[in-house]
């Protein structure tokens, strides 16, 4: 053999033994593992939501429970679609408007994902659903503030106007990555599982819709019994569930971190039932 062959036999077996694992940096895998665990939390956040709608539904009067469980229902469905037509573009799209909301034509009825890898190696349609329950239970939250109190309609057109204006762009400054708080990262805001984007907005729309609206007809003179705890007491341990998916999952990985907030989320649930028991 003469050297030029003997140095193509070398390049040959260079390139056969090291090509995979170029390309496969290039490219990349769906991690099954991770990808597995999302989708099992995607489906424990949207397990939340009829936990919710039982909680809420045991608190009220009896003639009220129907409507009261369809506040949650009704988000279900229109946030849903909302969320797919134009709610994940505006949350997680590229900067637009100097950086107040998000825009992505490919995120547009997620028309452009079908072969898109999260940089978290899973499709990116499962973090589109998973961040899709999350603006699901947001509006829904609010509800508890105004139950008994607002026409179904009414209600439905509010959760439809609050996701738009006050949820996605708050989502968009928050979790995306050209957000504004985002940017912040160690020096400003932290939001792992929606203490900002989730909890406070919802905390805050609730209270605003309660000094709307002032107080009840006859309160406090008229007290407002629950119909049925039972269904309050099922519909919080549905909810004690959901927070695995829901903290831990948003770590979009299957390792330490996620071990980590799911054991704390065990403990800080534990605790503070256990502080309530002692309370009471």
């Amino acid at each position: 053999m003469n050297h030029s062959k003997f140095l193509y036999l070398i390049i040959f077996l260079v390139f056969s033994l090291n090509g995979p694992a170029v390309w496969a940096a290039d490219t990349p895998v769906v991690d099954t593992g991770t990808t597995a665990w999302m989708l099992i939390s995607t489906g424990l956040v949207l397990f939340m939501i009829p936990g919710l709608a039982m909680f809420y539904g045991g608190l009220v009067r009896t003639k009220n429970v129907l409507g009261t469980m369809m506040h949650s229902f009704i988000a279900m469905a229109v946030i849903g679609v909302l969320w797919a037509v134009c709610g994940y573009s505006l949350a997680f799209g590229k900067n637009i408007l100097g950086g107040w909301i998000g825009w992505s034509n490919d995120y547009f009825f997620l028309k452009g994902i079908d072969d898109t890898i999260h940089p978290a190696r899973v499709p990116e349609y499962v973090v589109a659903m998973f961040q899709g329950k999350f603006a699901i239970i947001t509006p829904a939250l609010i509800a508890g503030a105004f139950a008994e109190r607002v026409r179904f309609w009414s209600y439905t057109v509010f959760i439809a106007l609050w996701f738009l204006l006050v949820y996605c762009p708050l989502c968009h400054w928050a979790w995306s990555d050209g957000g504004f708080l985002f940017r912040m990262g160690a020096r400003g805001l932290i939001d792992l599982a929606g203490g900002t984007v989730i909890h406070v907005s919802a905390g805050i729309s609730a209270l605003v819709a309660a000094l709307y609206l002032g107080p009840r007809q006859g309160y406090p003179r008229t007290a407002v019994h629950p119909n049925n705890l039972v269904m309050t007491l099922t519909g919080a341990g549905l909810l004690w569930v959901g927070w695995f998916g829901f903290n831990a999952g948003s770590t979009v990985s299957s390792g330490l971190d996620t071990a980590r907030a799911l054991t704390m989320t065990q403990l800080s649930a534990a605790s503070g039932s256990l502080t309530w028991v002692l309370i009471e």
